[in-house]
């Protein structure tokens, strides 16, 4: 039998150790639970000034996802991680380039669409 026995179908240099502990896992539990407490109880108090809600909310949801990613997914700036956190700021790329590059189209067609009364003019 070999020294490097690996589960069937794990990916090659996979290596179960670097999951967390159980203690890992019930403070990123622990963590969450108390982040997303904390965003429906800024949702529902009258106690935060109500324009900065929503930028309170966006904090808390971008700390969440750092949770997220710390605890559960084990992403880290570690050498060996590399490829992750590579993939990682990849897709987050991605992710905010179709979001944005939607909110800038979508703003644009908004300025570019006639009002009624000119379409009922291109009519007569």
């Amino acid at each position: 039998m070999s020294e490097h026995s690996e589960a069937q179908g794990s990916a090659p240099g996979a290596d179960g150790r670097l999951h967390g502990s159980r203690r890992s896992y019930i403070v990123g539990f622990a963590a969450a639970m108390a982040l997303t407490l904390a965003s429906f109880a800024a949702a529902s108090t009258h106690l935060i000034y109500a324009p900065s809600v929503p930028v309170l909310l966006g904090v808390l949801a971008i700390a969440q996802m750092g949770v997220h990613l710390v605890f559960f997914f084990h992403i880290s700036s570690a050498p060996d991680q590399t490829n992750n956190f590579l993939s990682l700021a990849f897709g987050i790329f991605v992710v905010a380039l179709t979001v944005f590059g939607s909110m800038i189209i979508m703003a644009n067609l908004n300025h570019m669409v006639p009002t009624m009364d000119k379409l009922m003019e291109m009519q007569r």
